[in-house]
């Protein structure tokens, strides 16, 4: 950070040699060194993270698999070095606003492979995919990664899927929002405009301005996507109406924001200069402290870029902002008044040309039929270097799987500006298209007119920063509370108990308490699949007085904050077409995998029997053992009182929680060696031991001498073994269905499945079935090398087509890239 502070202090320091009379910097100013303290520390306590996945197509039937790649990256810097380790990825049926899927996929080294198999269930529609982190729940909602996707169902008949952003082309939603968020009266003002329909979607619209006198002020005609701006300068005493012409010639009247009476204007020019932004100030403030001035601060991600300050003695000033001290992406402007309250806000889109470029070369100009693809990729920057990067890739069958648009979203629009932005953003790509040669005026159109709240200037502010509720995960969570049976707080702590059983019969015996308002929380956790969790909490007689929740257990709730407009549609022959050769690949996967099935005949096996070993134990042979019965455990309350005086050479001192042990001949130079306490295979303190129920214990194991070697220097005091009942791999949870204890199934990690695509070189049986695959290359994890060069190949279908190819991927260092390409089958 003190990098940065320096920085900052060189452009105020140019700032003020270049502009004497309009700018002044107070080096002891009270307020600017607590704006910038209290900014660097929401920052480092706030930090941000962004995600962004790839899926191999927009559309799919039911009984399909949606392939995907998620990115998790760094919100403030963007590099590839965040702390999450657990990427949500929710199905959202538009339609019921219920999340119909979820799944947990595993993040390694920022990146998430997974797939989401779809069920036969799901009902025609527009669904939402939504990814992000349990840290990022702490933000809202809208700045979660969401994509629309189409499903449909092998018994549709229409032409297009049902769409829960569908309706009738009725009133027009149009806004009008002044350039910095404010009109005043006598100052001139841009205002922005934009106009969608209720589906949505951008619309064309033309109309006019009238004052209360209905005099015509200025006329309206929007140039982008539904969006454009004109010239309003707001006289004393006025109202604006804008009439706006409807989809059927009607006007309908659309009231402007009233004017204050006395403000601050702020009218930024990003496009006509390649060196500065410059930001015009005007105010028609007329008792005015001579010595009185604003701040205007320049911020990216997080990180103050510049800043200045302004004068009131004079009505205008104009403050110029060097581009080259910003870094690519979203900056924010700010200008707080002489009172130090923020008044005007403006956003501004900052182009450094950092994108890399992934160049996809095919080894021929067109394929035949089941003919081998050899694909050579290349990552470069702008300057033509090659850099690493790490891509996924899909090829799909063009003409079954149309594209929204050629202006869809993609990880360089996400990244550098959708992650930034709330509300529905159409056609992102269209702004990062070097063919549109206007798409930098229409970007600082856009930003006139999008919402941008990642934070509030009043939190920053504010003597405490909002707590952290959502923690980073860097493995599963299990988080709940338990309560009274009337809900109430216990008021006290709970000892829980957890054990987590998966599939492999492996399992995770842990134990813990909950806080004083019965708030439980175990981390870090590691499980694949569907896993059987038993929690059991101990207070009071018998846990009659315990529920346990759970909060993986809740039914997610859904905010849907942005909806983008979903636009694809299918023609009735392209529809037939594509639920034909989808169900036909379909069935040629229930083929391979029956295939794939081996029966063998029955067998006898004349053997000795195999005593299998229990995983919780790394040794052989114990030198005692005891077993945990209802007669040697009756009355006693820890587990040292069991064992006491029934093990020769193990001198149990004390009693109660008070306890001690001691294995006879464990001793030093420095006197007696506590042995090394065990549970479950896991070292444990003796705290931890004494909190043990005697009535979950199976047997206690003792390695003396020789025989704890095994655990190494902690076993220099020998060792003393405690195995559970539930711990066992062998032991069946669902006894456990009792008063304050809590069995369920939760899933795990999904487990990452290997895209099947056929490869024609080598004859199988399955290949005399027709091939007409809709996506036939999935490959999330393609790393090219240090010359930016990496090779991939695959094999075409039975179809005379086009094959759509895209690239997505990011370098470590955040450097964003997207490449489409097209394969010709003849």
């Amino acid at each position: 950070m003190h990098r940065i502070v320096h920085r900052i202090s060189t452009v105020l320091v140019g700032l003020t040699l270049m502009s004497l009379v309009a700018f002044r910097f107070v080096s002891d100013d009270d307020f600017l060194k607590r704006l910038l303290a209290r900014f660097q520390d929401y920052n480092q306590q706030r930090p941000v993270e962004k995600v962004y996945v790839h899926t191999d197509r927009d559309a799919y039937l039911t009984g399909e698999t949606i392939w995907m790649k998620g990115y998790i990256i760094n919100g403030n810097t963007h590099y590839i070095d965040t702390i999450s380790r657990v990427l949500y990825v929710d199905l959202i049926d538009l339609t019921a606003r219920r999340v119909r899927q979820r799944v947990q996929l595993r993040a390694t080294n920022s990146f998430a492979p997974g797939q989401l198999a779809l069920p036969d269930s799901l009902a025609s529609g527009t669904y939402m995919l939504q990814g992000y982190t349990n840290y990022m729940r702490n933000f809202p909602e809208a700045y979660f990664f969401t994509k629309t996707l189409t499903i449909l169902r092998a018994d549709d008949t229409g032409t297009t899927a049902k769409s829960a952003v569908s309706g009738k082309q009725n009133r027009l939603d149009v806004q009008f929002l002044p350039e910095g968020g404010q009109l005043i009266e006598g100052v001139e003002t841009r205002v922005a405009f934009k106009a969608v329909n209720s589906s949505g979607q951008s619309q064309t619209v033309q109309g006019f301005v009238l004052n209360t006198r209905n005099d015509t002020i200025v006329g309206l005609t929007s140039t982008h996507l539904g969006m454009g701006f004109f010239t309003l300068n707001p006289e004393v005493g006025q109202r604006y109406t804008a009439f706006v012409r409807q989809a059927d010639g009607t006007l309908t009247p659309y009231q402007l924001p009233a004017a204050n009476v006395q403000g601050v204007t702020m009218q930024v020019d990003n496009v006509s200069n390649n060196v500065n932004i410059r930001v015009y100030l005007r105010h028609n403030k007329t008792s005015v402290d001579p010595a009185a001035t604003m701040t205007l601060l320049a911020q990216t991600r997080g990180q103050v870029v510049q800043i200045a300050k302004v004068p009131l003695a004079k009505k205008g000033a104009m403050v110029q902002l060097p581009k080259a001290e910003f870094p690519e992406g979203i900056a924010q402007l700010t200008l707080f008044d002489e009172t130090n309250k923020p008044v005007s806000e403006r956003l501004v889109f900052i182009n450094k040309n950092q994108q890399i470029n992934i160049a996809l070369s095919p080894d021929k100009p067109s394929y035949k039929n089941r003919d081998k693809v050899e694909l050579t990729i290349t990552t470069t920057n702008a300057e033509g270097k090659p850099v690493a990067t790490n891509l996924s890739l899909a090829t799909v069958d063009a003409r079954l799987a149309p594209e929204v648009d050629s202006n869809s979203a993609s990880i360089v629009s996400h990244l550098l500006l959708s992650s930034d932005l709330t509300g529905v953003i159409e056609q992102p790509g269209y702004y990062f298209d070097p063919s549109h040669k206007d798409r930098w005026q229409q970007l600082d159109l856009l930003l006139m007119t999008q919402g941008w709240r990642r934070f509030a200037w009043s939190d920053v502010l504010a003597d405490s920063i909002p707590r952290v509720k959502y923690h980073v995960e860097r493995g599963l969570s299990l988080t709940g509370r338990v309560v009274r049976p009337n809900q109430k707080s216990i008021g006290s702590k709970v000892k829980l108990t957890f054990v987590v059983s998966r599939q492999d019969s492996t399992r995770d015996f842990l134990t813990g308490d909950t806080d004083d308002f019965g708030n439980f929380g175990a981390y870090d956790l590691d499980f694949t699949d569907t896993t059987t969790v038993l929690i059991q909490g101990v207070k009071g007689k018998a846990n009659r007085d315990l529920v346990i929740t759970l909060d993986q257990l809740l039914t997610p709730t859904v905010t849907i904050t942005r909806v983008p407009y979903n636009p694809l549609e299918f023609r009735r022959d392209e529809l037939a077409e594509f639920i034909k050769r989808t169900k036909e690949y379909q069935e040629i996967e229930r083929q391979i995998r029956r295939n794939g099935e081996v029966l063998l005949q029955s067998v006898t096996v004349k053997a000795k029997k195999y005593q299998e070993r229990d995983s919780r134990t790394i040794y052989g042979t114990p030198d005692a053992t005891v077993k945990f019965d209802q007669m040697n455990t009756a009355g006693r309350l820890t587990i040292l009182d069991v064992i006491q005086g029934r093990i020769a050479g193990v001198q149990v001192t004390g009693n109660g929680m008070n306890a001690r042990v001691q294995i006879r001949g464990a001793a030093n130079f420095s006197g007696p060696i506590e042995p090394l306490f065990v549970l479950d295979g896991m070292p444990m303190d003796l705290q931890g031991i004494m909190g043990i129920s005697v009535q979950d214990v199976d047997r206690v194991d003792v390695l003396k001498g020789a025989s704890a070697a095994i655990y190494g220097s902690r076993g220099g005091g020998g060792v003393i073994s405690i195995l559970t009942k539930r711990g066992s791999p062998n032991y069946d949870l669902t006894k456990e269905a009792a008063l304050g204890t809590l069995l369920a199934k939760l899933p795990g990690y999904a487990p990452i499945r290997e895209f099947y695509a056929p490869r024609y070189d080598t004859k199988k049986p399955e290949h005399v079935r027709p091939d007409y695959r809709t996506t036939l290359y999935w490959a999330p994890l393609i790393q090219t090398n240090a010359d930016g060069k990496a090779t991939i190949s695959f094999f075409t279908s039975d179809a005379k087509t086009e094959l759509r190819v895209r690239a997505e991927g990011i370098t470590m260092s955040g450097m964003p890239g997207m490449s489409r390409g097209v394969l010709r089958v003849e």
